[in-house]
């Protein structure tokens, strides 16, 4: 119980001090933002911080740091040590860089981004990448707050009927305006998430669960490898590429730059306490990973409705459950908002007028649909790794804009690096890629990664390639 408790305090003074420290490497200041400078009624409309807060933590959220913190715990309580270092190291300074950088670039989604910065060719990747990992995203968040509705309502609504309900609701909240539905809403769900998370670490603290000290023991019962799989699968609760995607939507809405850290730092920061939780939960409520991943063979959904109700009554688990629901909702329906806006970006089109979003939202709604017929934990694995992929990219961008603004690199640069080694042995060694042994992906996935950081010290750092200079267009947006 102390690692526990030792990790909760490192994830709060990581926010204080690398959270400030962060913000001074970025070098946050003063102008006018896209929210003030480009209001639209729409997608640009200037909220206050804790409205933007609310709506960053329940848009990054999801199914993620439950989900991917109970799969995660299935290595035992060495996972609380990603989850918190990945959170502080990682995680928080993805979203707080790719945040401050769309602010700085008029709001632009992250495909955008990386165009600038690591090139077209790379551009037009990360809008295909970002578009499918978008509409997994919404179609993973689906079927789970499905399944948990239909627990808690008569048999007469099932999963199939609440599946259409989200649906249905996402449709609505992908175009229109942000503050009419998210910005309205959020702040309630945003109470209910809080409830779940302080009822269930309250809960297993109070009742003498046993939460166990950290161990570096690979304590899986299958005996599956720490590496890299619990890396992929903790995925949202530690560092998500998915946040990538979301943080653009918030760097058009926030109203001053120095309120960046409170609320792309401080969200993943908040994100990962209740990943920790969650991770502490599952083991200490099925006295170990061996019962744990037992439970886990009726479902997710199924485990976290058991440990609610167990914990907290009728009463308790009702309210748990709605903020376990809210999250995954307030994922996807701003996953496809942001899918959107993406597609929006790429052709150049206008999202003002309603006709506009509608050729957009209706297609890609109707795909989502589609795909919520597919098992979900084959959804799971691939949305899993291209999520981490993804965050892999949006570093490498990062590291690039710090680079070419004379300011500390390996900030985003040695996380890259890790990513880099992490998405590559995993598509190498798994189920659902290329299957080949750990001899071979190991040593594949290290040498990727340093293939990835020799480039960019030789085309940055060593000034040998394009990279090596800011671009006049670069400078024109640094100094609007």
């Amino acid at each position: 119980m102390i690692s526990f408790f030792v990790c909760l305090a490192v994830l709060i003074i990581g926010f204080i001090i690398y959270g400030k420290f962060a913000e001074k490497v970025f070098g946050s200041d003063d102008r006018k933002p896209p929210s003030l400078s480009m209001t639209d009624g729409v997608d640009y409309v200037p909220m206050s911080t804790p409205r933007v807060f609310l709506i960053q933590l329940l848009n990054i959220a999801g199914l993620g740091p439950i989900f991917g913190a109970l799969a995660g715990a299935c290595w035992g309580p060495s996972v609380f040590l990603w989850i918190t270092l990945g959170t502080i190291l990682g995680g928080a300074v993805h979203d707080y860089m790719i945040g401050m950088m769309s602010m700085r670039h008029k709001g632009a989604s992250v495909s955008e981004l990386t165009g600038i910065y690591l090139g077209n060719g790379m551009r037009q990747v990360m809008r295909v990448f970002s578009v499918v990992l978008l509409v997994l995203v919404g179609v993973t968040f689906s079927t789970g707050p499905a399944n948990l509705l239909a627990m808690l309502t008569p048999n007469v609504l099932d999963a199939k009927f609440w599946l259409a309900v989200v649906i249905i609701y996402y449709f609505i909240a992908t175009f229109v305006p942000i503050d009419k539905v998210i910005g309205k809403i959020y702040p309630i769900f945003g109470i209910c998430l809080i409830v779940m998370a302080v009822g269930v670490g309250g809960a297993i603290l109070v009742k003498g669960y046993h939460i166990p000290e950290i161990t570096l023991a690979n304590l899986h019962p299958a005996n599956t490898p720490v590496w890299p799989t619990m890396f992929i699968s903790v995925a949202c609760g530690a560092i998500s590429g998915f946040h990538a995607t979301q943080s653009p939507l918030m760097a058009r809405c926030i109203t001053g730059e120095k309120d960046g850290r409170r609320v792309f730092y401080g969200a993943m920061v908040a994100e990962g306490v209740i990943a920790l939780i969650w991770a502490a939960a599952g083991v200490a409520f099925y006295n170990g990973t061996g019962g744990l991943l037992t439970a886990l063979g009726n479902g997710q959904s199924a485990v976290v409705y058991e440990i609610c109700f167990k914990l907290l009554g009728p009463v308790g688990a009702v309210i748990a459950m709605i903020g376990v629901i809210a999250c995954p909702i307030s994922s996807a329906d701003t996953a496809y908002r942001s899918a959107r806006l993406t597609l929006g970006d790429w052709f150049n089109f206008d999202q003002g007028p309603i006709k506009n979003r509608l050729i957009l939202t209706v297609p890609l709604l109707a795909v989502g649909a589609f795909l919520t017929q597919i098992d979900v934990q084959i959804v799971w694995r691939y949305f899993s790794w291209s999520n981490q992929t993804l965050a892999m990219i949006a570093l490498w961008a990062a590291s690039v804009y710090l680079f070419r603004r004379k300011r500390f690199y390996w900030m985003t640069a040695l996380p890259a690096t890790f990513m880099s080694a992490v998405s590559c042995t995993y598509i190498l060694m798994a189920q659902e890629g290329f299957r080949l042994s750990t001899s071979i992906a190991y040593p594949a996935g290290i040498i990727f990664a340093g293939i990835c950081l020799g480039t960019f010290i030789f085309t940055c750092v060593l000034g040998k390639g394009k990279n090596a200079t800011a671009p006049a267009q670069e400078e024109a947006y640094e100094a609007a």
